[in-house]
């Protein structure tokens, strides 16, 4: 099953530096004066510890606050004992560092809001990535994620096991009920799409069953049902017949999840994977 793009992989090298940059910017500012309390040149071990069980992700990204924190203050050296994708109990020692205390300090908190926030997007599209591996339906995130961190959330995403949907505004047509009436209806806003772009996929967001043989009709490659119930859903995948792409949304958590995957859609996309997500609780204390 493919998802609506080609999936990203590990995020570039650039845009790791591009949010661990804006990321130190705006926690170091002008300098970390706390930190300047430490002798230069003093040493320090340290651990980052699990507090509880989740799927670990973001170590690319820790790895890089404390390469650019080091330019001011000292090397740090990170050996992992977990990697990207692999599960973290209470107690699990995550990771062990080594080197200057001053860059110890000044980076730890970067490093554990972007491993505990991406962690947290793994672990909860793992958890949802579970309660559907029965079914053939793809978990897919959405743009609701925080600012700046879209790639980052998005590669959490797949780390858990679900899948992207588009990345931004530019990588996929998702003509919704606004667009409709501004374009003149379905079929003109598909052909429109069509015409500006015809390698793009494009997807139309219906509420009723006319709509969905609109749709249909238009020859959209996706057809996402926006908040249909239940009954609704089967009758959608029964008149769909395995021909259109569909892709279900709005509202559904865990009590409905299950049995939308269960109706035969294709798809779900879930804002909560990257929106409601609680920090997953880790530490770093020093030796």
């Amino acid at each position: 099953m493919q998802t609506l793009h080609a999936p990203l992989h590990r995020p570039a090298g650039e845009d790791v530096t591009k949010i661990v940059t804006m990321t130190l910017e705006e926690d170091i500012g002008s300098g970390d004066i706390t930190a300047s309390l430490i002798p230069v040149g003093r040493a320090a071990t340290a651990k980052i510890l699990g507090r509880e069980a989740g799927i670990l992700c973001g170590t690319s990204f820790a790895d890089e606050v404390f390469a650019q924190v080091a330019l001011n203050s000292g090397n740090v050296t990170i050996d992992w004992n977990v990697q990207d994708g692999e599960p973290v109990n209470a107690g699990t020692v995550i990771a062990t560092l080594s080197g200057s205390a001053r860059s110890i300090l000044t980076g730890e908190r970067s490093a554990l809001n972007l491993l505990q926030t991406l962690s947290a997007t793994a672990s909860t599209s793992h958890r949802y990535a579970t309660l559907v591996q029965h079914t053939k339906v793809k978990i897919l995130d959405t743009r609701k994620t925080l600012p700046a961190l879209r790639v980052a959330q998005k590669y959490a995403v797949r780390v858990g096991g679900c899948d992207n949907h588009r990345i931004g505004l530019f990588d996929a047509f998702l003509i919704k009920e606004n667009h409709i009436a501004a374009c003149g209806g379905i079929a003109a806003s598909v052909q429109r799409a069509r015409t500006l772009n015809s390698a793009l996929p494009v997807e139309v967001e219906v509420q009723s069953m006319s709509e969905l043989d609109e749709a249909i009709a238009a020859r959209a490659d996706i057809v996402m049902l926006d908040n249909f119930d239940l009954n609704q859903t089967l009758l959608a995948v029964a008149h769909a017949a395995g021909g259109v792409k569909l892709e279900a949304s709005g509202s559904i958590d865990d009590e409905r999840l299950v049995a939308i995957a269960e109706t035969g859609v294709d798809y779900i996309s879930i804002g909560a994977l990257t929106k409601h997500c609680r920090a997953l609780d880790l530490s770093l204390l020093f030796d």
